[in-house]
Formats: structure tokens, sequence, C-alpha cells
């Protein structure tokens, strides 16, 4: 069965531009700002979407905020010397106070 179409003798190309349709309406309205004119024109252009910033280098991909366990070890992390010599610290504190008390419970 022919396949039925509104110009038989143009073939359909993908590329080309689409033929406006005659039978739709034409918006004729047309309007052009003047320096006494303080309305925008919200005739004819849509108002600008606002474009999000490319991401900075790194800056953390935009989402959720991390969590503090992400923060800790990434600020561990930044400051490796400094967070050790408290890990090791805190560890010797707490085995200090365990050797205390079983010294004193024994």
């Amino acid at each position: 069965m022919p396949e039925s179409s509104s110009s038989p003798s143009v073939p359909l190309d993908p590329t080309s531009p689409p033929t406006p349709d005659p039978t739709a309406p034409q918006n004729t309205q047309t309007r052009t700002n003047s320096a006494n004119d303080t309305q925008p024109n919200s005739v004819d252009s849509p108002s600008p979407e606002p474009v999000a910033a490319p991401p900075t280098p790194g800056a953390p991909p935009p989402g959720p905020p991390p969590t503090y366990t992400k923060l800790a070890m990434r600020n561990m992390v930044k400051k490796g010397r400094q967070s050790l010599v408290h890990f090791f610290l805190t560890a010797l504190g707490l085995l200090g106070a365990m050797v205390g008390l079983a010294y004193l419970t024994r």
C-alpha cells in the first residue's frame, strides 16, 4: 500500500527544517522595545533560564551534603601528620586508662 503524504512530489528529508503548517494560526504580533518602554518584552521572548556554573576543579560534586564521616576523613587526609599524632595520643591514653583500671581492680 503506498504511503500518503501532503506533498508526494517532495521527498522527506530528516535533515531539512520542518515546513510550517499553512492551517496553523500564525502569530503576527511583533513588538519592539523603545527607549521610553520600561516593560520587558514578554510577548516575543521567554525569560532566560539560569545557567548552572561549571564545576570548579577540586570542588565536591553537587548533590546532598557530605556526611560527618566523609568530612572527618577528608580533614584527616588534609592534616595527615597532626591526625596521626592525635590518634596515637588517644590510643596511648585509652591503653593507659585500661591498664590503670586493671591495676586498681586486681
